[in-house]
């Protein structure tokens, strides 16, 4: 079955943006950028909330700027080819190669993409719509670039939601003294608490 898997650079305490709004500490090297091509390779589909949906919107045009370099249009092109679903309650159309409005929960267009015929991982973009997946016990692998830098607080990576999810970590790597990775899957099964038993069945990833 397609995993589901959660994958974004995030502070050493936690967070993907910080108090102020910034996320400029995640630019990544050419080891680290070329890491996350390798991991969107790996995607088959991308679930995105709105406001990563409006900052990804860039990569549409990217390739039309003749300075960038051999590593920069390989992601567009890999970005601009991928199938991406768009979780909002305030879009009635989106724009972007491949980019379609969610039709159905976020539980339901899961189930859709695990139906469908090819390969690859279904990943989850932007932290609120990630947090309702968890919420949901929909989430199936955690990966963490985890950069030398307190932020203080702002966007949290995992959900406050007080539940205890069991992990199981299968995968690190250190970047020189830029970042470590630490990739978990969540360990079902065994009373760890990894899904919710109340969960809601619609998404506002507004």
């Amino acid at each position: 079955m397609r995993s589901v898997t959660y994958s974004m650079s995030v502070s050493l305490d936690g967070y993907v943006v910080g108090p102020d709004g910034r996320f400029d500490w995640t630019a990544p090297d050419e080891e680290i950028f070329r890491f996350w091509i390798d991991d969107i390779r790996q995607a088959g589909v991308h679930l995105l909330g709105r406001r990563l949906y409006e900052t990804m919107l860039y990569w549409e045009t990217a390739d039309q700027d003749p300075s960038l370099d051999e590593d920069t249009r390989e992601w567009t092109a890999l970005w601009k080819a991928l199938p991406k679903v768009v979780f909002s309650t305030t879009l009635t159309e989106v724009r972007g190669t491949n980019t379609r409005l969610a039709s159905g929960s976020l539980t339901e267009e899961i189930e859709r993409s695990r139906a469908e015929p090819g390969k690859g991982d279904i990943a989850i973009g932007g932290a609120t719509l990630a947090a309702r997946a968890a919420s949901e016990g929909l989430i199936d692998e955690y990966r963490t670039m985890v950069h030398p830098v307190l932020v203080g607080g702002g966007v949290p990576f995992f959900p406050r939601d007080e539940r205890r999810v069991d992990l199981e970590l299968v995968e690190t790597r250190t970047f020189g003294r830029k970042a470590v990775y630490l990739g978990y899957r969540v360990a079902r099964g065994d009373g760890g608490g990894s899904v919710a038993d109340d969960a809601p069945s619609t998404v506002d990833s507004n």
